[in-house]
């Protein structure tokens, strides 16, 4: 009798731990249930190399009318201090009307890439499609980027991270080295992006362990590809 019970009890314990660890797995892709975003800048050159070009991406065109691209916003993430949600439920199911998408060209060059952005990462931030990416592009303006790089034209340019670090915070006062993070990969160390951490009010924060900076780029110094289209 003892024995059996002792080993309902253990069932018990082990139904008890299951369920809790269920709520908790589900509460972490709850909409609006984070810590705190990362605003991911993709270096436009890099992503051209790299695949753009393959894909005949419209930024990716040598010569273009309007503005080149350089720095461009890649998404806007929510987070948790270790991880991160991602198709989250939401009423609208992910869906970015055209016009939404058409409004952010200027600073988010594809209509695919707004469209994966908010039905991966936007559905989390529990502000639905027009709130998502008005919050994009106000914290995208919040970045001052540093004079070089609007219209970099020197296919020789090499940057440590560390300078590029030093460039942002000069540019952006209230930054600090811990709430942003240099990533970069491939042939020369290429840079590929910089990554920008804010309080869900729009404040710069401390990162949390997803943005380890070791982790993105640990190369003491990086290639950046000159822009396309760009003027001496």
């Amino acid at each position: 009798m003892q024995l059996a019970r002792m080993v309902k009890i253990a069932f018990a314990t082990v139904a008890l731990a299951a369920g809790i660890g269920g709520a908790a797995l589900a509460q972490r892709n709850e909409a609006g249930v984070f810590d705190y975003y990362v605003l991911a800048l993709s270096w436009s050159p890099t992503y051209c190399i790299e695949g753009g070009d393959d894909r005949n991406d419209p930024q990716c065109e040598r010569r273009r009318k309007g503005r080149p691209y350089a720095f461009v916003l890649h998404g806007l993430w929510p987070q948790y201090e270790r991880g991160w949600p991602q198709e989250c439920r939401s009423s609208d199911r992910g869906w970015v009307p055209g016009p939404v998408a058409d409004r952010m060209l200027d600073i988010m060059p594809s209509k695919r890439l707004a469209f994966y952005q908010y039905r991966k990462h936007g559905t989390c931030s529990g502000l639905g499609v027009d709130g998502y990416f008005q919050l994009s592009r106000q914290l995208y303006e919040r970045v001052k980027i540093p004079p070089r790089y609007d219209n970099l034209v020197d296919e020789r340019t090499t940057v440590g991270v560390g300078e590029l670090i030093d460039e942002f915070l000069k540019a952006n006062p209230g930054l600090k080295p811990d709430m942003m993070s240099v990533q970069c990969g491939g042939a020369g160390h290429r840079l590929k992006e910089v990554r920008f951490c804010f309080t869900k009010s729009g404040d710069f924060r401390a990162c949390g362990r997803n943005e380890d900076q070791r982790r993105l780029c640990s190369a003491e110094r990086m290639y950046v590809p000159a822009v396309r289209g760009g003027k001496d």
